[in-house]
């Protein structure tokens, strides 16, 4: 997961809350607008006479919540404090009054001492005012006290603190508000939610606050924290630091154990938010899904309208939640019925079960995903001369896969030594499924290397893809075509596979990309046409490590690196270096 530190433009911590209110209200005008005078937001369609007004709220840090969520069919106001601090009783007192449709208000924040006491000010403020409010404090997080007792009532005040489970809390809420329940039914709609709702959480990294050099709290590098609060609360336990299922078997691990009796009507269906703490990306949080899904499912769970994304953030903290929420028939209504803020819009409509649009018969694919990120297989005695070259180029070049993503890293995002690793993976397997013939046949390992390169391009993607899976491609078509192999054979498939990378990639000799190592192989081939080809191929691997090595002088001006111009220079192209390998490990293997 990701754990690098986000950049950020500069703030005036000062004026953080003011200015991001602003900010957001300029943004979403049509959704809602500022509390005069007030941190507060209020969405447009509050107040609502006759209308129970759901008022949410808590610091500045966490969107989307809380502010995020105030819109049509979800909350109808929220009260902002300062970055990580409750909103003043005064500030909420004037938040609900602006949200008051005379139907008693619905106070709902997480468990949390400062927001307590705030809150529970402007509700005895209120109620002497004559106005009915009720509050429903949010405790989800299952890493923040002990379990409830059989048959005793968890007391809110001393225990589990309010995280991500907020978002079911105040959909069910406002939805029961939004149909016309009384105060009543909106209060005991969203208790039931809460009682109903379990969040676990890891962590990778601290979060840096506005204006400030240091971060707030930290990770040791290497680790997570299971079940580290928002506010850099201390989880239950550090560990090292985990793969995405790790992290998505120990998150269900921890709510599996903790969740309450499944409510009278309950068929197995959850409400499923696996939330991302603010620095985690979108792409990653489905990776870890992917994995939360299986568990649940082979648990006799039924993931409801899942979501995945941001909903109770901690500024740039690195990490996940985890929510659960057991659903009965009302609960699933509530959950289901539409709303529309700034972060999050439900439509109306009968939910889909992702299970329900998977094909009942898998595809055929020659390298199925799952094997093509599995580790690398060693090549079995019987595999033929294609197969075996690339596996024993797979082998070396992942052994310099770091060092290939550091000399990547020079000019792009460092995935060159990822990408063809995983792309020769693809490759070795679609080699291996395609190489029937005797090894003395070279139409064989042509067919071999045709499939092989399909394969890579298909697997590693990218521009190195597409070139490393022309070159093995052009090569094998080549060979598809001969009787026998000879040094001068593999010279004229040298030769055809320069030509296609040119064309493909737009590069020539000197722009510093693989063919400054191609070319000096070639060539040497074409000058040892009538020698051995293991001696051959040995010399003309040296060729290609040596004009690889020479890259560094060279100034890039093709592909990403050339916007670097004289920024280049210094530096061996890794795609030049990647192909030296190859070569190497191929000569290295006919020479045994």
């Amino acid at each position: 997961m990701t754990t690098t530190p986000a950049a950020g433009p500069g703030h005036d911590p000062g004026t953080f809350r003011e200015d991001w209110l602003e900010g957001l209200a300029d943004a979403y005008a049509r959704t809602v607008r500022r509390v005069p005078d007030t941190f507060g937001v209020v969405g447009r369609h509050a107040p609502r006479p006759g209308k129970v007004a759901v008022v949410i709220g808590g610091g500045s840090g966490h969107y989307p919540a809380f502010a995020g969520l105030v819109g049509p069919g979800l909350a109808d106001a929220a009260a902002v404090g300062d970055v990580f601090a409750s909103p003043s009783a005064e500030q909420v007192y004037r938040t609900a009054r602006a949200a008051d449709g005379g139907a008693g208000l619905l106070f709902s924040y997480g468990n949390y001492a400062g927001d307590v006491m705030h809150f529970g000010l402007a509700a005895r403020r209120l109620a002497a005012e004559g106005t009915d409010v009720r509050t429903v404090l949010v405790t989800d997080d299952v890493a923040s006290g002990p379990p409830p007792v059989a048959g005793q009532e968890v007391d809110p005040s001393r225990d589990r603190r309010g995280v991500a489970g907020d978002f079911f809390v105040f959909k069910v809420a406002g939805a029961a508000a939004e149909r016309g329940d009384d105060l009543a039914a909106v209060a005991h709609a969203a208790e039931h939610a809460n009682a109903m709702t379990r969040t676990f959480g890891a962590a990778f990294a601290g979060c840096t606050l506005p204006g400030a050099g240091e971060p707030l709290f930290t990770v040791d590098a290497g680790t997570t924290e299971l079940g580290m609060g928002i506010h850099g609360e201390p989880g239950l336990r550090t560990t090292r630091h985990l793969s995405a299922a790790e992290l998505a078997d120990a998150l269900v691990d921890n709510l599996l154990q903790e969740l309450p009796e499944p409510p009278a009507g309950n068929d197995g269906r959850v409400a499923v938010l696996l939330n991302g703490l603010g620095r985690t990306k979108y792409e990653e949080m489905f990776v870890v899904y992917r994995q939360v899904n299986r568990r649940l499912r082979a648990a006799g769970l039924r993931p409801h309208r899942p979501e995945v994304g941001e909903f109770v953030t901690s500024f740039d903290m690195a990490g996940v939640s985890l929510s659960v929420m057991l659903l009965d028939d009302e609960l699933a209504a509530l959950y289901d019925a539409p709303c529309d803020t700034p972060a999050f819009r439900s439509l109306p409509g009968e939910h889909t079960e992702a299970a329900d649009l998977r094909p009942s018969v898998p595809a055929p694919a020659a390298a199925p995903a799952a094997a093509i990120d599995a580790p690398a297989i060693d090549a079995p005695a019987t595999d033929l001369p294609a197969t075996a070259a690339l596996q024993a180029a797979l082998d070396l070049i992942a052994a310099h896969e770091d060092e290939l993503g550091r000399l990547d890293a020079v000019a792009g995002d460092g995935d060159h030594g990822i990408g063809i690793v995983r792309g020769l993976r693809a490759a070795v397997r679609a080699a291996r499924a395609t190489e029937p013939g005797p090894s003395a046949d070279p139409r064989s390992a042509g067919a071999a290397l045709l499939a092989a390169g399909l394969a890579l391009a298909d697997a590693s993607g990218g521009a190195s893809g597409a070139l490393y899976g022309t070159l093995l491609a052009e090569t094998g078509a080549v060979l598809s075509r001969a009787d026998g192999y000879s040094t001068a054979l593999f010279a004229d498939a040298a030769d055809a596979a320069q030509r296609a990378v040119s064309e493909l990639g737009g590069a020539r000799v000197g722009d510093k990309t693989m063919l400054d190592a191609l070319d000096p192989f070639r060539a040497e081939l074409h000058a040892r046409a009538g020698e051995p080809l293991p001696g051959a191929w040995k010399a003309a691997a040296q060729s290609a490590t040596r004009a690889a090595a020479a890259t560094a002088d060279l100034t890039p001006s093709r592909g990403r690196a050339a916007r670097m111009g004289p920024l280049g220079h210094g530096h061996p192209d890794p795609g030049a270096t990647s192909l030296a390998l190859l070569l190497t490990a191929t000569a290295d293997h006919l020479n045994r």
